[in-house]
């Protein structure tokens, strides 16, 4: 097969400790790999951190020197945020809680699942998903068949 799967989401962030440590002391990534190049496509030196959760890997980057636009507030078109898969929504609801971390949307129950959002350090949003038993995602992950 040509293409074989999604290798990474990127996340740029001007708080890279803070956002790493988000990823890994609360959501449990693991630190794969730690990168640093000179000259970036902007000029100035670039710092990427990949993280791993479960064989996803999220690219943390920040840039030296250079101011970068933040996030659009609202709704817009393009890509919106990343889903974790969790085991049991009000056990992680729970968990997070006791990290400070507040479920900003839902849970949302549907027949299927429940779905609810957290927001990282930055401000992006993050989907947590409970695929409920007898579901035809309960045994594995990827998105509902069609």
């Amino acid at each position: 097969m040509l293409f074989k799967r999604i290798d990474h989401v990127e996340i740029v962030t001007d708080q890279p400790e803070r956002t790493e440590r988000f990823y890994t002391d609360v959501l449990g990534f693991t630190v794969k790999l730690r990168d640093r190049i000179e000259r970036s496509g902007l000029g100035v030196p670039i710092d990427l951190v990949y993280l791993d959760l479960g064989g996803t890997v999220v690219e943390l980057i920040s840039y030296e020197g250079a101011s970068v636009d933040p996030a659009p507030p609202k709704e817009h078109l393009g890509y919106r945020m990343i889903a974790l898969e969790v085991d049991d929504m009000q056990k992680a609801a729970d968990y997070l809680k006791t990290k400070g971390v507040d479920i900003v949307w839902g849970p949302r129950v549907r027949e299927t699942y429940s779905r609810a959002e957290i927001r990282d350090p930055n401000g992006y949003h993050i989907e947590l998903r409970h695929w409920f038993p007898g579901s035809d995602q309960a045994s594995h992950s990827g998105p509902p068949s069609r």
